[in-house]
């Protein structure tokens, strides 16, 4: 399956927006980095908890302030409502390339967004030391991305590099010990 090869489709940013939840994103967006940014969106997340657009600024709002576990919080909500509307399997550890090609023939814009939130998700696990998680994450998205559009086998290889030193500090703590 080739991920850039796609008939122009709206995003998620063009998906229509109530008045309200728009006002408190760009009230926050404008009050970055403040800690008044954070309430407002946090308002905008309870008037709209599956608006795309919320769950992105939010995710972008954690990440860039560092927070990488609240960002996974809402990488995981982001694939959830996402996935939920592609119909693909909850746990991603179920997800085949058959589950892409009937989530395609719904979006393929929103399949992209749900694949690059599961690389968002495993690159926050691997920054947060679940090394086992994000390898099996970003193996999956390997094995279904033949052709690497979304620049996941880098990170892969990266993470794998992670859990195998983690793995052989175990071993030399117990070998020590």
């Amino acid at each position: 399956m080739d991920l850039q090869d796609f008939e122009a489709e709206d995003l998620y940013f063009n998906a229509a927006i109530d008045p309200e939840v728009a006002a408190l994103l760009e009230e926050a967006a404008s009050l970055y980095p403040e800690p008044e940014a954070e309430t407002l969106l946090l308002r905008a997340y309870f008037l709209a908890p599956e608006d795309l657009n919320v769950l992105v600024a939010l995710y972008r709002y954690f990440y860039y302030q560092h927070r990488l576990r609240d960002a996974l919080v809402v990488a995981h909500k982001a694939i959830a409502v996402s996935g939920k509307r592609l119909h693909l399997p909850e746990d991603w550890r179920h997800l085949t390339r058959l589950h892409l090609g009937q989530g395609v023939l719904v979006s393929m814009t929103l399949t992209r967004f749900y694949l690059m939130a599961h690389k968002g998700a495993g690159y926050l696990e691997m920054r947060l030391g679940e090394l086992a998680d994000a390898v099996g994450r970003l193996q999956t998205l390997v094995d279904i991305d033949s052709n690497d559009r979304l620049g996941a086998k880098a990170l892969l290889t990266l993470a794998q590099e992670h859990l195998y030193e983690q793995q052989g500090v175990a071993v030399l703590r117990r070998a020590a010990g």
